[in-house]
């Protein structure tokens, strides 16, 4: 049975970590005797992927956390705004009370 090689590089990652069934195997397998190509692709599996190095990787934690600190920062910024915002709004509004409805604020001793 003829099977085309997009099937089979489908296949070729979990023949290569051999958790593929036996009957996929097979077809793997004989289909890999046919083709230079499919073969080539398995062997390019093997090929051991570079890794950044850790200074990289420290250079992008320092990055993130800089994000972070600058995040934060923005967030208390305008938590802080909001609540001026409505500090001034309150009291203008208490103002207007006053001055036009006479509101006449009542402390007790």
């Amino acid at each position: 049975m003829k099977i085309s090689c997009e099937i089979i590089r489908d296949l070729l990652p979990l023949y290569h970590d051999g958790v593929c069934s036996m009957e996929s195997r097979g077809l793997v397998e004989e289909h890999l005797t046919e083709c230079e190509s499919c073969t080539s692709e398995l062997l390019a599996m093997d090929t051991v992927l570079p890794i950044n190095n850790e200074e990289s990787q420290w250079d992008d934690a320092k990055s993130v956390i800089q994000l972070s600190k600058k995040w934060k920062k923005g967030m208390l910024r305008s938590l802080f705004k909001g609540i001026l915002s409505t500090a001034i709004a309150f009291t203008i509004l208490i103002v207007i009370l006053y001055l036009f409805m006479d509101l006449k604020i009542v402390v007790n001793p």
